[in-house]
Parts: C-alpha cells; structure tokens; sequence
C-alpha cells in the first residue's frame, strides 16, 4: 500500500489535472468562438443573398451553441475553485481521494482519467452515479456499482 505523502502528491496531481482539463477546454472553445467571428466578418455578399443570410445565421446559431458550452465551463471552474484542498476527513466530499478495492476516484469535476505511474485516478463529480455513491461514506463503508459490491479503503 502507499504512504499517504503518496495520496497527497496524487490528491494534488488530480486536482491540478481538473484545473489543465478546464483550461484546455476555455482555450478551444475561444478558439472555435475567434473562428467563428472570423467567418462572419469574412462573409461576403454573394449574388445570391438568400444563401449569404443561411449561411450568417448558422455562423450565429453555432456561436451561440459555443457561448452556452462557455456558459457550462464556467460553472465547473467554479466548482473547482470551490474545492478544499485540505481539510479533516471523516466522509467523503469534493477535494477527496478515495481509494477503494476497485479503483481510485478524485472527487472534483468529470475530467477523465489522471495517470500517475501505474495509478489511474478518475476525476470525477460529485453529481456523477459513482459520485452520487461514494459522497458522505467512510471508510470501511461498501456500496454496489454495476452489481460489484466496492470496499472504501481510504481517504485522502
């Protein structure tokens, strides 16, 4: 088993994973969202202007589709500048590493996967179903997922 100078460099690593995955995804989406402005001030007026207006309102209906995900984004920056980055654990709650029999979770923000070595730690949300699961139990406390019954082994 680790030491917990181990969970904690995890901990930290997996949190500052959740920060680069949020970032990474404010940089694409302004970038589509520059684009998108780009091809509207490039658009020209072509001799058939019912197709010239088509083509203004799909640039406009899809820059509003990257505002409403830039809209989302916010919310799970949010989230993560939310969460304790220390604090006294007796149950689980976001800013947590749980180490179970079957895997290790950080409870954050839904960023994927964080590799470490041979460890996988998935970043996941409070709001998701294992989230939903592991959120207030302790250690020692079992729970079914995908009909595995799953042993809490610690808290970090």
């Amino acid at each position: 088993m680790k030491k917990t100078n181990d969970f904690q460099e995890l901990k930290d690593n997996a949190y500052q994973f959740c920060g680069q995955f949020v970032a990474d995804k404010f940089d694409k989406i302004h970038l589509q969202i520059t684009e998108l402005e780009t091809a509207l001030t490039t658009e020209t007026k072509s001799s058939a202007g019912d197709k010239h207006e088509t083509g203004r309102a799909m640039i406009q209906l899809e820059r509003e589709k990257l505002g409403q995900r830039l809209a989302e984004l916010e919310k799970t920056k949010q989230v993560l500048s939310k969460i304790p980055r220390d604090s006294g654990i007796t149950n689980i709650g976001l800013g947590n590493l749980v180490v179970t029999d079957a895997a290790l979770y950080y409870i954050g923000i839904s960023a994927g996967v964080y590799k470490q070595g041979t460890s996988l730690v998935y970043c996941i949300s409070a709001g998701t179903p294992i989230g939903q699961l592991l959120f207030g139990k302790s250690v020692g406390e079992h729970f079914s997922f995908n009909g595995k019954t799953i042993t809490i082994l610690t808290i970090h």
